[in-house]
């Protein structure tokens, strides 16, 4: 990039003197006119900041954020230049021996993304959204693999509670960032604070509670406070407070069309199911039959949910006394880059056909857990459908409830995500389903799961 800001700038420097050379008096006699130029610095006084300034947004972004992940950057990820960020760039440059220019080479950006993505992995960091509240958050799933939620809130934490993630929502009449911050400062009791940040949309706090150290990020819409406290002992500082910053810019309290209390659920609701087995078991997804009062399978009558799995977002549904069912071949593959889903569509999308059908989708990964997006989404109703890469079984795409959008430096939440056909069959291994065997045609083993709720 400073190469090449710098040619431009030698042709500009040049065009404008050549120019001025040719302009001559219109008259003899007559005063040559005057040529308006625009001053521009030499190459060789570039600035580390007019190099990132010249950079796109979208760089400048990841930039800051592999920075921060190394540990070298603690200021937030805008994407704006500042000396912080030059201050950061020599930083690693001098942790690797390099020359401290604030300018990285190619190989310097290209170490720096590798380490960054390294830590990112070890941390299991991720992009989730919180069912209740719509909330986004960075999550650092392998720090905090516990979770458990409420109407207030919600909470991640490590199997000791070494380190705790506490989403927390509450109602307030007339709040105002001062006010809520200096609550915080006095709830619970015991907090030490040293550093503290008041604007009008927003406030930071951190400090101590007990012996462990604590972040703590705010804000409010109308009545409706949202916080985010990060709670981690003293020892795992080093590795923790990389991933704090992360998350404090990766906090999106209020996404665009988010709900407060979640996504209302249908009176009635149409998805996928997948035959796994002849004798009645049915594969399909766990949001779909939720809170139903009666699940039916089109064609063939009531079903039972015997069995789901919350983290796959799985549902085992058994139909009693069926027959003619055509179990699908589960032996597996793993997605490449591009599936075929085969499902049943919404009937009011569908002008009430009932017969399955086939859309392609490309399989991308999802932040650095694993998580497979597709994409286009496929439509409503779809959600269970069997995905295949080649003829073979890849997965289960799932719709998820909550679609919403937020800022450019996190991570978007996929509409539409693929639970890979290994964990299909360690779920309906679990449920002592064997789902050996089986037909390789998709549409003759796809069936209409409807969910009636009050």
């Amino acid at each position: 990039m400073r190469s090449w800001l710098a040619a431009t700038l030698m042709l500009m420097t040049a065009g404008t003197s050549a120019n001025a050379q040719m302009t001559a008096p219109a008259t003899v006699g007559t005063k040559p006119k005057t040529v308006a130029t625009v001053p521009i610095r030499p190459p060789g006084l570039q600035s580390p900041a007019d190099t990132a300034s010249a950079m796109a947004q979208a760089e400048r972004l990841a930039l800051q954020s592999d920075l921060a992940w190394v540990g070298q950057y603690n200021g937030a990820i805008t994407g704006e230049v500042s000396d912080r960020m030059v201050a950061a760039i020599k930083e690693f440059q001098k942790s690797r021996g390099s020359r401290q220019t604030g300018v990285l080479n190619p190989q310097e950006r290209s170490v720096l993304a590798e380490t960054a993505r390294r830590r990112q992995d070890n941390v299991g960091w991720k992009i989730v959204i919180d069912p209740v509240t719509g909330v986004r958050l960075g999550i650092p799933a392998k720090l905090v693999p516990q979770q458990s939620s409420d109407a207030s809130g919600a909470k991640w934490s490590s199997p000791t509670g070494t380190v705790q993630v506490v989403l927390t929502r509450r109602k307030e009449a007339n709040p105002t960032t001062a006010k809520l911050a200096e609550r915080e400062r006095k709830e619970p009791t015991g907090r030490t604070i040293d550093y503290t940040v008041v604007k009008p949309d927003f406030f930071v706090l951190s400090g101590l509670q007990g012996l462990k150290k604590f972040y703590l990020r705010g804000t409010f819409r109308g009545d409706e406070v949202r916080i985010l406290t990060i709670l981690y002992d003293q020892a795992t500082e080093n590795t923790v407070e990389p991933v704090v910053i992360a998350m404090s810019s990766a906090f999106n309290p209020f996404p665009s069309g988010a709900q407060i209390g979640g996504p209302p659920r249908k009176g009635v609701e149409y998805g996928t199911g997948v035959v796994v087995s002849d004798d009645g078991a049915i594969l399909a997804d766990r949001e779909i039959t939720d809170d139903c009062l009666a699940i039916a399978i089109s064609g063939y009558g009531n079903a039972d949910r015997v069995a789901d799995d919350k983290d796959r977002g799985l549902a085992l549904l058994r139909i009693y006394g069926a027959r003619g069912l055509k179990a699908l071949d589960l032996e597996g593959s793993t997605a490449k880059s591009a599936v075929e889903l085969t499902g049943i569509a919404d009937p009011q999308t569908q002008g009430g056909a009932a017969s399955p059908s086939s859309v392609k989708a490309q399989v991308a990964q999802v932040g650095s857990g694993g998580d497979l997006a597709l994409s286009p989404p496929p439509a409503l109703g779809f959600s269970g459908a069997a995905a295949l890469d080649d003829g073979k079984f890849a997965g289960i795409a799932l719709l998820k409830p909550a679609v919403v959008a937020g800022p450019a430096n996190t991570t978007p939440a996929a509409q539409a995500v693929l639970v890979s056909a290994a964990s299909v069959q360690e779920f309906l291994k679990a449920n002592g389903v064997d789902a050996s065997g089986g037909s390789s045609d998709a549409k003759a083993s796809v069936l209409r799961v409807i969910c009636a709720r009050k």
